[in-house]
């Protein structure tokens, strides 16, 4: 989605006015309300020294009436058009000044830093801001406040891939906000949905919200109203394939971004990128994608999908066998790359992995040797290879050393359980052997803090609760599970620690894990199942939690126990 093309710091200053006004002959005519208005009508026409000089005066007129509120809202306008460094020095003034005042801060110091970090391509610190806006707006339970937060914490899950979780929060605002947010803010939550339904590939809700903001802006007196919605408009037909019109909407919202914010603008070029690519219009695809690198370069504000574009123009100078343009786009590729791993410490699994960072860093020995020809750097490319070769051959040695540690404890579970089975062939697919509780030295092993007769209630509700395969439900916790036995967390933990000798978390996996072990044995049906499906059965909320569980439990991979599943019963 476009990062910043309706600037959150917006959503803090409640309702605006975009009505033109003459030429400013003298500030001192006009009040606090009517200098604000002025501020963004200037700020929303891309007018940033009259701007400035607005927030400028506002500031010393406040000062000089020593009005602390004013002079907070003064430090507030005067930050925006700011670089980074002056701006945080501006709103640790603020936060200066508010110190002692209650409502709205600190949560709006907060907020505001979190914009600017946002502003700046340091997510890391924009969403500790965030969070901490989020913590004091709760404290004082604010609303407005909270609202601004959440939408602020999903304006980043949007960045970062997370658009499913995002849409529910701009959804929701834009559906239930009519008393949290105005006209404008509200139109804010529209172009953000919008941008996440197009991730998420809900096109059909897109469009409609795309017409519904297209109408919205017609009515608006702020020129700048449509271009979002052009935006919108054209990478909807981008995810349509109708690539010919896609170019005309991008290349004309391209023109207008660039003279107002060249980060929007950059989102723009590189969807604009993607729908040459749809044409087969290769040249024209390098040309914009090289004007994007440019543009990015300039003010060093990266964006995930800026992998794509570098890797086709990587795979593109390589098919013209121009290694000095390869080379420097490889080298470009690993400074965002970098960069995105440090802001967003996230994997991103979506994107192409193709060129991944020892692949890259490997090519480029090898261009390197290629263009400068000396022997030096061409022994250097040798031995860096011959030391791959080694590490490869080790780490194949390792695998291969796992994979047969691996089969062997898989093949030994499978033995076990299928003697088992034979001799208890009417046994359930619970994992446990159950003993009656009478029979469980609670004397011995019981805490002093629980009576004996708790313990072994809890005892025989666990015994129920495995019988019964209860463990397969989603969402059991320590609580939801003391809550269902009529106990509370502290026994029911002490009990399990006890006498199950195990965490709750281990006690709960273990079952799964077990249960798992005999089904997958026991029936193909189930074993013919997608990973999530099985997963989902089991009551784990994703597979991975289930293949981590699965291979602390075994000490082996759940691939491997399948395989030998599948080679026994093929013997058979």
């Amino acid at each position: 989605m476009m990062k910043n093309i309706f600037p959150i710091i917006i959503l803090l200053f409640g309702n605006l006015v975009y009505a033109q006004r003459s030429k400013i002959d003298s500030l001192y005519e006009f009040k606090y309300p009517e200098l604000k208005n002025k501020f963004f009508d200037y700020s929303d026409h891309n007018k940033v020294s009259q701007a400035k000089q607005i927030a400028k005066y506002y500031l010393q007129k406040a000062k000089k009436e020593n009005n602390t509120i004013e002079i907070a809202e003064g430090y507030t306008l005067i930050h925006l058009n700011e670089d980074c460094p002056t701006a945080l020095k501006y709103i640790d003034s603020l936060a200066i000044i508010t110190k002692n005042i209650k409502g709205i801060y600190p949560t709006k110091t907060y907020l505001l830093k979190g914009n600017l970090y946002y502003k700046y391509d340091n997510l890391k610190a924009a969403l500790d801001n965030y969070i901490l806006a989020l913590k004091y707006a709760k404290e004082q339970n604010d609303k407005k406040q909270i609202a601004y937060a959440n939408m602020s914490i999903a304006y980043i899950n949007s960045y970062i891939g997370k658009n499913a979780e995002a849409a529910k929060i701009f959804r929701y605002y834009l559906y239930n906000g009519n008393d949290i947010i105005d006209d404008y803010e509200h139109n804010q939550m529209r172009i953000a949905l919008i941008s996440c339904y197009l991730e998420i590939n809900k096109l059909d809700s897109a469009n409609i919200l795309i017409k519904e903001g297209q109408k919205y802006a017609i009515v608006g007196k702020n020129k700048y109203d449509l271009d979002p919605y052009s935006y919108l408009s054209g990478t909807y037909d981008l995810k349509l394939k109708k690539y010919n019109t896609a170019i005309t909407k991008l290349s004309k919202v391209y023109d207008n971004l660039i003279k107002i914010n060249e980060t929007n603008a950059n989102y723009a070029l590189f969807n604009l990128g993607k729908a040459y690519q749809g044409a087969k219009n290769k040249g024209k695809a390098v040309e914009t994608y090289s004007k994007l690198d440019s543009n990015v370069q300039k003010s060093n504000i990266t964006f995930p999908d800026l992998r794509e574009a570098y890797t086709y123009l990587i795979d593109y100078y390589k098919e013209k066998n121009d290694k000095e343009k390869q080379l420097y786009y490889i080298d470009r590729f690993l400074k965002v790359d970098k960069k995105l791993d440090e802001q967003l410490q996230y994997a991103f699994t979506e994107l192409p992995k193709k060129y991944d960072t020892p692949k890259l860093l490997e090519e480029k020995e090898n261009i390197i040797s290629d263009l400068k020809g000396r022997k030096r750097i061409l022994y250097v490319a040798i031995s860096a290879l011959l030391l791959i070769l080694l590490s490869l051959l080790y780490l194949y040695y390792k695998a291969k050393k796992n994979e047969k540690q691996h089969r062997k404890i898989a093949q030994d579970l499978i033995n076990s359980i299928e003697r088992k089975n034979v001799e208890t062939p009417q046994a359930t697919l619970a994992p446990m052997q159950f003993q009656n509780i009478e029979q469980v030295d609670i004397e011995d092993r019981a805490t002093k803090t629980i009576p004996e007769d708790v313990t072994k209630f809890i005892l025989k509700e666990l015994e129920i609760f495995e019988k019964q395969e209860h463990f397969l439900k989603k969402g059991i916790t320590l609580s939801s599970l003391a809550q269902s036995i009529n106990t509370n967390t502290t026994y029911l933990s002490e009990v399990i620690n006890s006498y199950k000798e195990k965490s709750f978390t281990t006690y709960l996996n273990d079952l799964r894990v077990d249960y798992a072990l005999k089904r997958l044995i026991e029936d193909k049906r189930f074993r013919s199942y997608k990973l999530a499906v099985i997963a989902d059965e089991l009551g784990y909320n994703n597979a991975q939690a289930f293949t981590a569980a699965f291979k602390k439990k075994t000490q082996t991979t759940l691939s491997t126990y399948l395989k030998e599943i599948e080679k026994t019963q093929t013997i058979k």
